[in-house]
């Protein structure tokens, strides 16, 4: 007989974390979690602008060890355990201008944010999971690990590569212990930050949001779908890969980008 799963329950009795959980793709990826029937936890530096009473929100910077350590230990007393991490948060804020205006402090703190903040989190849940013998982990990267832009992002960029590569050897250990990891790569997210910087771009250059729209796409080198990406559609790629329905996967990346990279 086949088997068959119910979609808007799947996750019930699961507890998932989603890091960066307040906006963006993190707060679609932690409503799609709790609509599963997952008790959802999301955390953040600051409180999410729109409060949802049925998501836990942790405050903290997960950039230095004692943010992550936190986190670890609220979600352990509380609840006991953790079945899913989703390892979302991600940030770039270093200044346009290539190499040379790069400093040290650019690139550790990007590194710290994107590939430490990662690393600490898997490793302080990860031992409850073993022991277990069950748990799901996915690393959200993004299509500059393969796709670098070097003007402003290229710490950001080489941070994910290393999230990517550390992404498949962790799967390689702790895969035949019971643990899937797995790495989504988003191309452009139209997020509300995004669509700001669509607007300042307009009005700098006088031309309408959709233009501005269409000359960051050409930057990338084109979307062949046509437009970016949407929270949602990287929250459902998400919300699958964490299920039952994808218990046979593991140390993959997964890449959402509506076409973006144009080579295999």
């Amino acid at each position: 007989m086949e088997q068959r799963f119910s979609f808007d329950n799947e996750l019930s009795g699961k507890i998932a974390l989603v890091t960066g959980g307040t906006k963006g793709a993190g707060k679609a990826i932690a409503e799609r979690l709790l609509k599963a029937g997952a008790t959802v936890v999301i955390t953040a530096r600051n409180e999410p602008k729109e409060k949802n009473s049925n998501l836990h929100f942790i405050p903290a910077d997960l950039s230095k060890a004692k943010g992550t350590q936190k986190v670890v230990d609220a979600i352990l007393m509380k609840f006991g355990k953790l079945d899913i991490l989703v390892n979302n948060l991600g940030a770039s804020e270093t200044q346009g201008g290539g190499f040379a205006v790069l400093t040290d402090e650019d690139w550790e703190t990007t590194i710290k944010t994107n590939l430490l903040a990662p690393v600490r989190l898997d490793r302080g849940f990860l031992p409850q999971m073993i022991e277990r013998g069950n748990g799901v982990i996915i690393h959200i990267a993004s299509i500059q690990g393969r796709l670098p832009l070097y003007d402003s992002t290229l710490p950001y960029a080489a941070a994910k590569a290393g999230l990517i590569n550390y992404s498949k050897g962790l799967s390689k250990e702790v895969s035949p212990k019971g643990i899937r990891v797995l790495t989504v790569s988003p191309g452009w997210i139209m997020t509300d930050s995004a669509i700001r910087m669509m607007q300042r771009i307009a009005e700098s250059s006088n031309i309408t949001v959709e233009q501005a729209s269409q000359r960051v796409m050409d930057a990338l080198g084109g979307i062949p779908i046509g437009r970016p990406a949407q929270p949602e559609d990287v929250a459902e790629l998400v919300g699958f890969l964490v299920s039952p329905r994808a218990g046979y996967l593991t140390g993959t990346e997964y890449i959402i980008d509506g076409g973006t990279i144009p080579t295999i």
